[in-house]
């Protein structure tokens, strides 16, 4: 039985993404059309942090949001401990990019939001990974590294969301019209992803319409570099999940083979 596993880059939405029954939807059944991962590695926007540093087991989750219910901030979503991932991982980093066991740590909510949809059984091991850059380049040689994982059943997931321009967004509705300047860099970057063009998703800053209204600040774009360095063949198109917008951001998300 082959145990490889897909790699992902999916938008996790705040905390009331768990009341959304479409969004919520849609993430359930893209986790059971997937074979059931041994083990799962997300790269959150939410974790900015170099050298590159992994979650501690069994740390309280990390409520990184304000202004929300009360309910969302009691949540949890307690997991088996990731210990062989955090040291399979270690290992596959250069001797010049040493790796940080972080002692408390837990998952923020760009890794524990989805999850708690996609696996709500909290029965797999998780790991985070820290984003330790936002240089596109370095982003892509760190999935290329972490690609062997894919083919020992772990599955790789980059978390961030294709626009978030939230100091720009005028309606805080769940199904607010999207501002052109979403409209725009989700169609260039959906064109981009189905030609396979590294380069151009690369060189955003420059190519893509619509910035920096889209991202004021990239870190929730550029973990989409992280899945395709992941990828058997970052230029061959993989398959754009879930089009369309949320609060007017864009939630286009993409799995790789």
């Amino acid at each position: 039985m082959n145990d490889r596993m897909p790699a992902l880059y999916i938008g996790h939405g705040a905390p009331p993404l768990l009341d959304d029954p479409v969004w919520s939807s849609q993430l359930s059944g893209l986790a059971a059309d997937l074979p059931r991962p041994k083990a799962i590695l997300m790269v959150s926007a939410h974790w900015e942090s170099a050298p590159v540093m992994l979650s501690a087991d069994g740390a309280p989750l990390v409520y990184d949001f304000g202004g929300f219910a009360e309910k969302y901030y009691r949540m949890t979503y307690r997991t088996p401990e990731a210990t062989a991932l955090a040291q399979r991982v270690a290992a596959m980093m250069p001797a010049d990019e040493p790796v940080h066991q972080h002692t408390s740590r837990g998952l923020d909510h760009g890794a524990w939001v989805p999850l708690k949809i996609m696996y709500p059984d909290a029965d797999i091991p998780v790991l985070q990974m820290s984003l330790p850059t936002q240089d596109p380049t370095r982003l892509l040689r760190l999935g290329e590294r972490l690609r062997p994982l894919r083919d020992e059943g772990v599955l790789i997931i980059g978390s961030g969301f294709l626009t978030h321009g939230l100091p720009f967004l005028t309606e805080f509705r769940i199904d607010a019209e999207a501002p052109g300047w979403s409209q725009d860099f989700d169609a260039w970057a959906g064109e981009a992803l189905a030609r396979g063009d590294v380069d151009a998703l690369a060189s955003y800053r420059s190519q893509a319409p619509g910035m920096p209204y889209a991202h004021p600040t990239v870190e929730h774009y550029t973990p989409l570099f992280v899945t395709l360095g992941a990828a058997t063949d970052p230029e061959e198109p993989g398959e754009q999940l879930f089009e369309g917008f949320w609060m007017g951001l864009s939630k286009r998300s993409l799995q790789v083979a």
